[in-house]
């Protein structure tokens, strides 16, 4: 019996990308759990005219998205999955110009949103290293830095060393700001692929158990990720982290304000073996500053490696959001529940479905 990826949508965010409808069978790449969700199909009587224009202006943070959206843009994952094997690729695009914008080191992140604009047509203007390399070094503002690139593209993708920069962004700029990273604040769209990447491997999102492993204090991709999280039904969290680096409260009082159970615990293994998903992350050293003994107390303190493969659920699956250090063993690369790279692959359809979403539309 097949069941649905996605719930079927209200009519204002069925999806068409372009004068056909997709559909996904068990021969197109499937998730690992084909035998809990073996068929997604998204016929011509559930399509909507092109052109319908997003509902957001900004991607800035997970809680702007309701399930509705999240279902849809997933939908749009799914098209962008097919244009992108396709050669010589789509032109939905052409004629638009992004610029990433990135105070802070990133490869996944930024390579994914290059490689996203270009396999639909679009250009690019890159910066690396706009902290160092840029006019912010000497002294120049956001704002005004921000005024100056819109000038030159149709939408920016930022990453900032400040929490709430993308706002300020949003706030100044007159074309879409994608948040990219903003500190320890969020990374939304890190999120969504996460959810997406949960949908395909479990099949599932109502009824999940997540267990958020590592720097918690530290790590905006577990913010945003326990955001949408709260988003359905019976899920239960389980943070799982060294005390200097816990998950902050405002997280915590946002899922209780939402009704979604959480539990912190310190351990690691009873907690893997309740999972459907466990999310490890690093420690990010960069967060301390001098405090370099704190890192120590929390680096190293749990690994995720064959002994822990072995308590936990078959059909469960390890996620990170990468870079690694030494948190997730090298071994457990070749188990199929290492799902981390198929996880940020996914992360190329999701932002090929925004860009696309937020410059042109449905």
């Amino acid at each position: 019996m097949c069941c649905n990826l996605f719930n079927k949508l209200p009519a204002y965010s069925r999806v068409l990308i372009s004068e056909k409808s997709i559909k996904w069978n068990q021969s197109q790449n499937p998730p690992r759990n084909a035998t809990k969700c073996s068929v997604l199909a998204i016929e011509d009587s559930l399509s909507f005219p092109v052109d319908k224009k997003f509902q957001f202006d900004d991607v800035i943070d997970a809680q702007q998205f309701d399930r509705d959206v999240l279902s849809a843009i997933f939908e749009v994952a799914w098209e962008m999955e097919k244009i992108e094997k396709k050669s010589p690729g789509s032109q939905l695009l052409k004629g638009y110009l992004m610029a990433t914008l990135f105070y802070e080191p990133s490869t996944r992140t930024r390579l994914s949103f290059e490689s996203a604009m270009k396999r639909l047509g679009g250009e690019v203007l890159t910066t690396e290293n706009a902290r160092e390399f840029s006019s912010a070094a000497k002294g120049e503002t956001l704002e005004d830095i921000i005024r100056i690139v819109e000038g030159y593209s149709d939408i920016i993708v930022m990453r900032h060393f400040e929490s709430g920069a993308a706002k300020r962004a949003a706030a100044t700029a007159g074309i879409p700001i994608v948040n990219a990273g903003d500190g320890p604040g969020q990374h939304p769209t890190q999120a969504l692929l996460d959810v997406y990447t949960i949908q395909r491997e479990i099949g599932k999102l109502d009824g999940i158990r997540v267990g958020l492993v590592g720097d918690l204090a530290n790590g905006r991709t577990v913010r945003s990720l326990a955001n949408l999280l709260a988003k359905y039904q019976n899920v239960k969290i389980y943070f799982v982290s060294p005390d200097v680096v816990k998950m902050k409260d405002d997280i915590k009082g946002y899922l209780t304000s939402q009704g979604v159970e959480w539990e912190e615990s310190a351990d690691l293994m009873e907690v893997v073996s309740k999972c459907d998903v466990v999310y490890q992350t690093r420690i990010q050293k960069e967060r301390f500053g001098e405090r370099i003994d704190l890192y120590e107390e929390a680096q190293g303190k749990y690994i995720i490696n064959r002994e822990v493969l072995k308590v936990m659920q078959k059909h469960a699956v390890v996620m990170h959001p990468l870079p690694r250090l030494d948190e997730i063993t090298a071994d457990v690369d070749t188990d199929p529940r290492a799902a981390y790279f198929r996880q940020a692959k996914n992360g190329l359809y999701i932002r090929m479905a925004l860009l696309k979403l937020l410059l042109v539309g449905w």
